[in-house]
């Protein structure tokens, strides 16, 4: 517990500078690396879809071996191997970088739509080029939204589960499925396992963030209109998993999310969440974050107080 509450208090003060050393950055260039071998050697679609299941387990096993025999090595050092496990645990968490960069977009709106889109583009997949402020906004609340989910409530539940090398396993998949996991021609064969082991690992953890969003926000949102939008609209999104979250948000904000976006090129059909009766302005972004703080406040709360009931 006191691991975890200490990775969190270090994320929400240092977040993630660009030049620290990162494990997220070194599955990158792992990942990376396979993919060129990969396509390099292999050319058909079933061969690639074989490739593509190998890799994701083997990534998935090495990620978290990895961490589990590095705290292994360390054990008779115990402050030192304390120090490694939070740091394992922390860079698993991107509370403080999700607020830095959806703030960004937040103070850019200021100076134009053409600053605004451009910090808009370091946090999102889709074509950001000819977005208005509205939709800008809403691809913000997305983000945070449905990253609240993948980027702290998801690793925690790992961590919680299998300690810090389940937080490095869990960051794997997450890290393979953003890199890999489009539905293009380049990715359709290869990334077609990463998408489908990631929707499995975010199954409970989406789920979780949903209701706890709600739960968080009693007092200070409309709880019981988040709720309603959730359960109606959850599975208004092409993941199984996202529209958890995101239509949590837009109920309890009383906004509109998702609709038609262009991703890599090619306009992606997506219904709305949300029945849109407050007009999207840019302080919904600060509500968002809000809510993904006391989310993760929380959910941390309630692990807490199951493990000393239990302990």
């Amino acid at each position: 517990m006191l691991d975890i509450f200490t990775a969190v208090i270090v994320d929400l003060i240092l977040g993630d500078p660009y030049n620290f050393p990162h494990p997220v950055k070194a599955m990158g260039n792992l990942i990376n690396f396979e993919d060129n071998l990969i396509r390099r050697n292999i050319k058909s679609g079933k061969a690639l879809r074989f490739a593509g299941l190998l890799v994701a387990v083997f990534n998935i096993i090495i990620s978290f071996s990895l961490g589990y025999f590095i705290l292994k090595i360390l054990s008779p050092i115990p402050l030192l191997m304390r120090i490694v496990k939070i740091y394992m645990i922390y860079t698993c968490i991107s509370a403080k970088s999700l607020d830095i960069e959806a703030t960004k977009v937040y103070n850019s709106l200021k100076y134009g739509l053409e600053k605004a889109r451009y910090q808009l583009a370091f946090i999102v997949g889709r074509d950001t080029s000819n977005l208005n402020q509205e939709s800008i906004i809403q691809a913000t609340i997305e983000t945070v939204s449905e990253n609240t989910s993948d980027g702290i409530i998801a690793p925690l539940f790992f961590i919680m589960l299998f300690g810090a090398p389940g937080g490095l396993m869990y960051k794997m998949v997450n890290t393979m499925d953003s890199m890999l996991g489009y539905k293009n021609e380049k990715y359709i064969n290869y990334g077609k396992w990463a998408a489908i082991i990631d929707d499995l690992y975010n199954y409970i953890p989406a789920r979780i963030t949903g209701i706890i969003m709600i739960l968080s926000s009693i007092f200070k949102y409309d709880v019981k209109n988040g709720f309603r939008i959730m359960i109606r609209d959850r599975k208004n999104h092409a993941s199984p998993n996202a529209g958890y979250p995101e239509s949590a948000v837009a109920g309890l904000l009383g906004i509109e999310l998702g609709g038609s976006n262009i991703y890599h090129g090619k306009l992606v059909e997506k219904p709305t969440m949300g029945d849109g009766e407050n007009k999207i302005n840019k302080e919904y972004i600060k509500d968002t974050i809000r809510i993904m703080y006391r989310t993760e406040i929380v959910f941390i709360a309630i692990y807490f107080t199951i493990i000393n009931i239990f302990n």
